[in-house]
């Protein structure tokens, strides 16, 4: 064989091993844009906005669940009993022993944490409250005509069993009557998530109450009134970006029979009027310019 068909036959070779380089590489750039839309396509979101992720730790959920603020100043200091901080991977709250409910709970609402879990209905004393705290037991609301409502709901963790489970705990649970916590308060739970479903945001929540009208076996306090904050954000963004034209939602609800199945619409107010009612300082984390805007205008949407 002489050197001419050889060289010709190396060539060849090297010339049919860059075709099928190329068509490989070809291949790999038909695939990538079949798989990458429109949507998915140069959506990269910066390091601290990142989609809020079921919560496994309770630094992070102090830091997801209060990044809007403290409300009352509450702190794990057992001698502060009427305003103790508890955090949970589920949500955050602000205790009042001598109430035996929550005076404030805070959460965040993502589509991660909405999933396939099943109601789990397991009511039970909270086993992280300080020992000498008193404990309220799902029978102490047997007989009294009162649910017990749930301040952050079941469904808005059903990203697992554990997750949805928590909100059975007792400290996050308050007596309501039947017609607002199966009616009104629920229509505004639904509607809210269907904001994150439909609208692709997320939502930072306050729910709490305020005012007394009576007592559960002397242990539980009727509230007069139930109050919950909405603040929406972009799918995946903190609250940094909440400006003037963030959507806010306030309501405060009588917790009485008289509320019957009304639009919970009806009970829109400032959040400013929440503050004043119930003594506490939402939205305490934006600049104070921003919350004056925000704190004072009623939602119309």
């Amino acid at each position: 064989m002489n050197n001419k068909v050889i060289t010709g036959g190396i060539i060849a070779l090297i010339i049919i091993v860059l075709i099928a380089f190329f068509c490989v590489w070809v291949g790999k750039k038909i695939r990538d844009g079949i798989t990458e839309t429109p949507e998915t396509a140069n959506t990269a979101i910066p390091d601290g906005q990142k989609p809020a992720l079921p919560i496994t730790n309770a630094e992070e959920a102090q830091r997801v669940y209060l990044a809007l603020g403290n409300p009352s100043s509450a702190t794990n200091n057992t001698a502060n009993a009427d305003n103790f901080l508890m955090v949970n991977n589920a949500y955050a709250l602000s205790y009042n022993n001598s109430r035996g409910t929550a005076n404030w709970v805070s959460w965040r609402i993502a589509e991660s944490d909405f999933g396939v879990a099943e109601r789990q209905n397991d009511f039970r004393p909270d086993p992280n409250l300080p020992k000498n705290f008193r404990r309220v037991t799902p029978t102490d609301y047997t007989g009294s005509g009162f649910d017990r409502g749930h301040l952050c709901p079941s469904a808005d963790r059903s990203s697992s069993p554990e997750a949805n489970s928590a909100t059975f705990f007792m400290t996050n649970i308050t007596p309501q009557v039947p017609e607002l916590n199966r009616n009104v308060w629920e229509s505004l739970e639904s509607y809210s998530r269907g904001l994150v479903k439909k609208g692709k945001v997320d939502l930072y929540v306050i729910a709490g109450v305020y005012g007394e009208k009576g007592k559960l076996k002397n242990k539980v306090t009727v509230p007069s009134n139930c109050w919950k904050v909405i603040v929406a954000v972009p799918q995946g963004a903190d609250f940094s970006v909440i400006n003037e034209e963030t959507h806010i939602i306030a309501v405060d609800m009588p917790n009485a029979k008289e509320i019957g199945n009304t639009d919970w619409r009806k009970f829109r107010t400032t959040i400013r009027a929440i503050e004043q009612r119930a003594n506490i300082n939402l939205l305490s984390n934006l600049p104070q310019n921003l919350q004056d805007t925000l704190e004072n205008r009623v939602d119309n949407k």
